[in-house]
């Protein structure tokens, strides 16, 4: 059965709205990925205790504490998306070219993060082009969608200027800097479409550098020459850098591929790739080899990419998607693949990382299963907090008909009634 679509503000049980501090609340019967099952308690947006279940609850209550019950809920920290493109997603549903009017924009952007919210991803990181046609219009707009989800969820913007060299580069340029002072707080762009891409890589760390601004570029990572230059350039900048897809690693030579990845490994880069599809960054799909990433020590983040627009005319934005490809199209276990999307997206955000335990923000997510494999391969139903409240929830109901392969079998009935 599909998901229903996420609900555009916080349940009733969510506590105060998003301007105010939330109040505690106490998740019981969850079941953590270790096979434990716990009751926790948020408080001030972070987790205050966890513990046996039944434990807390049976301890003295907080006044206006409220109670969900994640019985038959696996509990995980919430995953981020680390690379999506605001101002494009959801435009694919009208036939002509995008619309950059800026109250479109900010509409599209808002939606496609409650869309992911619903998912989980209480956090992205969302690439937005800057100068040509859309001026710095676009990038106002999904500023002002950042405004509004103040309270559900983290919305971070990547200024991605076309050409940052040469003549035609000087406007790009300006306006890059433009749009660092507007709220942009992180410098990306395609050095790949460049006509001097090392130029473009060598212009963006030096104005990253003027502003003590991440990176976050986008590359195909197909010329092996190229991807070293940009690693031994990036190397001594803090707080760091990251590019994506990075396909073309991946129809490198093996030989080559590892002493790229080597490379990147010790200059810190950090690599997202999209399991899902490429984006409107790239003019080729696939996917960054990812075991041979993390086998030379490069963090590997996953993001959705596209999502409905001119790259991909389909998207989900599901974290959980992207972390079942990786386990299932790319090998890796689903604890490492789900890190990829929760843990290493966090780090890749620059954001605190998340754990079930006292102490750490409550910024996670409930999903109905008990073990993290059946998570990554039917997460219908899922309760999301962020900063200690629930700001979304999405159910689904299986049912079957009465027969007597339901009776004799004991399948699974979630539903209230019986089915005709």
């Amino acid at each position: 059965m599909p998901d229903s679509q996420p609900q555009p503000h916080p349940p009733s049980n969510s506590g105060s709205s998003g301007k105010s501090a939330p109040a505690a609340l106490l998740l019981c019967g969850a079941r953590l990925t270790d096979g434990r099952t716990v009751d926790v308690r948020l408080g001030g947006g972070r987790i205050e205790a966890v513990g046996t279940a039944g434990s807390l609850a049976a301890g003295p209550a907080r006044t206006g504490a409220t109670r969900v019950d994640l019985s038959g809920y696996l509990l995980l920290p919430a995953p981020a998306e680390p690379h999506a493109h605001a101002d494009t997603a959801l435009s694919a549903e009208r036939p002509g070219p995008a619309s950059y009017a800026p109250e479109d924009v900010q509409r599209r952007a808002t939606e496609a993060a409650l869309l992911q919210l619903g998912h989980g991803a209480t956090a992205a990181r969302a690439h937005v082009r800057v100068g040509d046609v859309q001026g710095l219009g676009a990038l106002g707009a999904v500023l002002q969608a950042r405004r509004s989800l103040r309270g559900l969820a983290e919305l971070t913007t990547v200024a991605m200027p076309r050409l940052l060299t040469g003549v035609a580069g000087a406007d790009g340029l300006a306006m890059l800097r433009d749009a660092l002072k507007m709220g942009a707080s992180v410098v990306g762009g395609c050095p790949d479409l460049d006509p001097d891409p090392t130029g473009y890589v060598e212009t963006v760390l030096e104005v990253a550098s003027e502003h003590g601004c991440p990176v976050d570029l986008h590359t195909d990572a197909s010329d092996p020459a190229r991807l070293s230059r940009l690693a031994a350039m990036a190397g001594g900048l803090r707080p760091g850098v990251t590019i994506g897809p990075c396909a073309g690693l991946a129809r490198l030579p093996t030989e080559a591929a590892s002493r790229a990845a080597d490379q990147l490994a010790a200059a810190g880069v950090t690599v997202v790739c999209l399991p899902q599809g490429g984006c409107c960054g790239t003019d080729r799909r696939g996917a960054a080899p990812v075991r041979l990433l993390r086998a030379a020590g490069v963090r590997v983040s996953a993001g959705s990419g596209a999502l409905r627009d001119a790259a991909n005319p389909v998207g989900r934005g599901d974290p959980l998607e992207a972390a079942y490809l990786l386990a299932s199209a790319h090998g890796l276990r689903p604890e490492d693949a789900y890190d990829a999307v929760s843990s290493s997206a966090r780090a890749t955000l620059g954001l605190p990382e998340v754990r079930v335990e006292a102490g750490f923000p409550a910024d996670l997510l409930a999903v109905r299963g008990s073990r993290l494999s059946g998570a990554l391969s039917l997460a219908y139903s899922r309760i999301v907090v962020h900063r200690g409240r629930v700001v979304a929830r999405t159910s689904a109901v299986r049912e079957y008909c009465n027969s007597a392969a339901t009776a004799e079998l004991g399948l699974p009935r979630q539903g209230r009634g019986a089915l005709s």
